[in-house]
């Protein structure tokens, strides 16, 4: 059974960081490429970042690029999104997506 696990959202004020972390069972993510998405309240969920299995070729959003950064743990099976630099427009729950799993999503709320 396959299951991604997303952790490490929080409050925290604009102008800060977090690294969420989406930690995978039952699906290597090494093979396989790996996106965040994220969903503010009233908008459609969106891409932000991706990390391509080979080579880990990192793709952004213009909307966090500079800020974000995307990679990979192989040993640990787990994919991050550091998030530096953080504004209230980034406010939103964020998901993991991987060969048609999704997550279950991890808040994030900057405040100003």
């Amino acid at each position: 059974q396959v299951a991604l696990v997303e952790s490490g959202g929080g409050l925290v004020q604009a102008g800060g960081s977090l690294r969420l972390s989406c930690a995978a069972s039952g699906l290597t993510l090494s093979r396989y490429s790996v996106n965040w998405y994220r969903q503010a309240p009233g908008k459609e969920r969106g891409l932000i970042a991706s990390i391509a299995p080979a080579g880990g070729l990192e793709n952004y959003a213009d909307s966090v690029k500079g800020r974000f950064t995307i990679s990979r743990d192989n040993v640990k099976n787990t994919v991050y999104l550091q998030m530096n630099s953080l504004n209230t427009e980034d406010t939103a729950v964020y998901y993991c997506y991987s060969f048609g799993y999704w997550g279950q999503g991890t808040q994030v709320t900057v405040s100003s």
